[in-house]
């Protein structure tokens, strides 16, 4: 295990530099002049000339190319002029806020999702089944932002019940964080609960029809013992491999969930990063959520071998 472990850490070394690569040149095919941008139209030529300079814009772009990708190796990430700070820290102090919706949403889909799979694959072919499975395929269908949008005008501006916008304030009591938090955690959770859903009925029907279920219940286990813990376990890889994926999927979600919401997460950090032509900011929170996603999937890898180790992990877990 641990050779696989160490194989699969230095494979995730080329796809960061990509990712370091195309995030670079493709920040500088934003439109727009930085320097203008943080000096305002009205700013003089020699002004702007002495940002350029000052932002290292001036040199040519393999030179900052080289020093961008230097800094990194080294642990610094870039200024960010638009934030006047370090980026590192600007995007460690926005991470909590975005964790705190993204784990919510993920354990709220998997508080929901997989419960409904299990009983629809026990219940197969039943009004149980065909409603659940509907309402899965609505759910995994709909595009987050629309979602989002729904979920205001509905909750929100509709019916008044939940404020809709930033992350509410502890020193208000409890409840106000938390009735901030619902919008976005509902929007969020959804589209990974439809999945859960519908990868647990795949998965439970391929286990519950297996010789093995079909023996124990021969010898008169209880029901619930056979499906939740012969069945569910066997038929749990699939589902952690979804699981990775979802919460690689619901940190990346969070951009736009962010940005419908006013929720001061990574999401809006990066949006008005681009906004604001800071080409460190964007570049660091890419790298970093880059970073979450192969570390997320080395943890799906390592977690598969654990519950299944007769799978062969030449290639990563399948």
């Amino acid at each position: 295990m641990a050779k696989t472990i160490i194989r699969r850490a230095l494979q995730t070394i080329p796809v960061l530099l990509v990712v370091v690569t195309f995030t670079f040149v493709l920040t500088r095919m934003i439109p727009g002049d930085p320097a203008v941008t943080m000096l305002g139209p009205q700013a003089s030529p020699d002004a702007i000339e002495t940002m350029r300079e000052k932002m290292g814009l001036n040199e040519p772009m393999l030179q900052q190319y080289m020093s961008y990708v230097l800094g990194v190796l080294q642990g610094d990430f870039g200024y960010s002029y638009s934030y006047n700070g370090a980026v590192m820290p600007i995007i460690l102090s926005r991470l909590p806020s975005t964790l705190m919706i993204t784990i919510t949403g993920l354990v709220l889909a998997i508080l929901v999702g997989i419960p409904i799979g299990v009983e629809s694959a026990v219940k197969q072919n039943t009004a149980f089944d065909y409603i659940f499975m509907v309402l899965a395929l609505v759910g995994v269908s709909m595009p987050i932002f629309w979602l989002g949008l729904m979920l205001v005008l509905t909750f929100s501006v509709n019916l008044g019940w939940l404020p809709v916008m930033g992350m509410g304030n502890i020193a208000k009591g409890a409840w106000d964080v938390v009735s901030h938090m619902i919008l976005p955690c509902l929007c969020l959770a959804t589209i990974p609960a439809a999945t859960f859903a519908r990868i647990t009925r795949s998965s439970m029907l391929e286990s519950i029809n297996a010789d093995y279920v079909k023996a124990l219940r021969s010898r008169g286990i209880k029901e619930s013992v056979v499906i939740w813990k012969h069945a569910f376990k066997n038929a749990l890889p699939p589902i952690v491999t979804v699981l990775g994926i979802q919460l690689a999927g619901a940190f990346a979600g969070a951009i736009l969930t962010e940005t419908i919401f006013s929720w001061p997460g990574l999401g809006t950090l990066i949006v008005n990063a681009v906004n604001g032509r800071d080409y460190a900011l964007i570049q660091g929170v890419v790298l970093f959520s880059a970073v979450v996603f192969v570390f997320v999937n080395l943890v799906v890898d390592i977690v598969y071998m654990i519950i299944n180790p007769k799978v062969s992990y030449e290639g990563g877990a399948r």
